[in-house]
């Protein structure tokens, strides 16, 4: 967090603990709060529908943050359209939308999503490590294998919100904050970024709904939209009509429910989507269920003649039910994801291609001549082996074939 709005944002923090909302916010939004923001910005990134990049920017620094702040005081800012491209998605063929702001939207984003981090710092949940100081994915990792290692813990429900980003409704959204600020304004400026629409090879497309991925602000207002529609929900509704134990950690939209009791999880599987939709979200059917996992899985299953107790993933990781190698006791166990491990391949595939044909195509040039065809196939199969030696020795690929390698490079001609 930038040091300057570290300083009014914790001041802002101590005014919530004391009077329940904010009543001025966008008063902290000035020249010297902007101006850590655009330098805190990376400007390697992509540019947005201006096309300016940080470099340009930075050269009239001083003015464009006074006209900034100028118009930001006077209530006419209004942000540019995000520019939309569509990226793979991790272990499927379909591609996912990612909005990419103008880099001056980027720097009002960041302070805003600053101030507001400070807000919701004293709301959220511990149940909470998706995009908040000092939290990260391991610590939410960590939190999922100590609860099933020491808790009650005998079932799971793996759950997925249906392209959560695209869907969040902007009238619930702001609801619930003006429930914690009363500063108006700040909540007009955060409308008009929900409002700003995208541009999508040159055309305009109006958005009534949901908040582009990739903006630094959509990962403030998912994490508060998500803590009224579950983290709050599940901590004082679910838990009180569970007869057990029953836990959640959330990253972001990603999250897992665990119960100590069957009835439990199945009561919690059959009421989500129930609640989920007053909220205008809705379950990936496909990628939602309820499991038996924890210390107890394997032997109740032995018992009703099932088979391994099955696995769930959880930020690219899967979770399995295993035994510690020194005292043969119930551990919980984590490998990479398949689908973590196919993208991971497709990518080696992709710089083995094009690491490769750098390498050798000014020997090709020079070398391909008339007749020399099977010295320069004997030496580009060796310089594959050679490839596939070097991988196999990292521990994440001693798994990998020389058929399975041979197919990776295939499919990527």
């Amino acid at each position: 967090m930038l040091k300057i709005l570290k300083a009014i944002a914790n001041d802002i923090g101590g005014k919530v603990r004391r009077y329940g909302k904010v009543l001025n916010v966008s008063g902290q939004i000035n020249e010297v709060t902007l101006a850590e923001s655009c330098l805190e910005l990376d400007g390697k990134k992509a540019v947005g529908v201006d096309g300016v990049t940080k470099e340009a920017y930075v050269k009239g620094l001083d003015t464009n943050i006074s006209k900034l702040s100028e118009k930001l005081r006077a209530d006419s800012y209004n942000p540019n359209p995000s520019r939309r491209v569509m990226i793979d998605k991790p272990g499927s063929s379909k591609k996912r939308p990612l909005g990419i702001s103008c880099f001056e939207d980027k720097i009002v984003e960041k302070t805003v999503a600053t101030l507001l981090s400070a807000i919701y710092e004293t709301k959220f949940l511990d149940c909470s490590y998706g995009f908040r100081p000092g939290r990260n994915c391991h610590q939410a990792i960590r939190r999922v294998n100590e609860l099933i290692m020491s808790k009650k813990v005998s079932y799971v429900v793996e759950a997925d919100i249906r392209a959560f980003f695209d869907t969040l409704d902007h009238e619930i959204l702001i609801k619930f904050l003006e429930h914690d600020i009363a500063d108006k304004k700040h909540i007009r400026l955060i409308r008009r970024f929900l409002k700003a629409g995208i541009m999508e090879e040159g055309k305009y497309i109006e958005k009534e709904e949901g908040s582009p991925q990739g903006s630094v602000i959509s990962l403030v207002l998912a994490n508060v939209y998500l803590h009224y529609v579950l983290d709050q929900w599940f901590e004082r509704v679910v838990k009180k009509h569970c007869r057990g134990e029953a836990y959640l950690v959330r990253y972001a939209d990603d999250y897992v429910t665990m119960f100590q009791y069957e009835e439990d999880a199945r009561k919690f599987y059959e009421v989500l989507p129930k609640r989920l939709g007053k909220f205008w979200l809705s379950l990936a059917e496909e990628k939602t269920r309820t499991l038996e996992f924890g210390r107890f899985a394997s032997e109740n299953r032995k018992k009703r003649g099932l088979g391994k107790p099955e696995t769930f993933d959880f930020l690219g990781f899967t979770f399995y039910c295993g035994k510690s190698y020194q005292t043969g006791r119930y551990k919980v166990g984590l490998k990479t994801s398949r689908k973590k491990t196919r993208e991971k391949l497709k990518k080696l595939g992709e710089w083995v291609k094009i690491g490769i044909n750098q390498s050798l195509r000014g020997y090709y040039q020079y070398f391909g001549v008339s007749g020399n065809f099977q010295s320069l196939s004997t030496l580009a199969d060796k310089i594959k082996r050679i490839v596939f030696y070097y991988r196999c020795k990292r521990s994440q690929m001693k798994k990998l074939t020389w058929e399975k390698f041979g197919e990776i490079l295939r499919n990527c001609y």
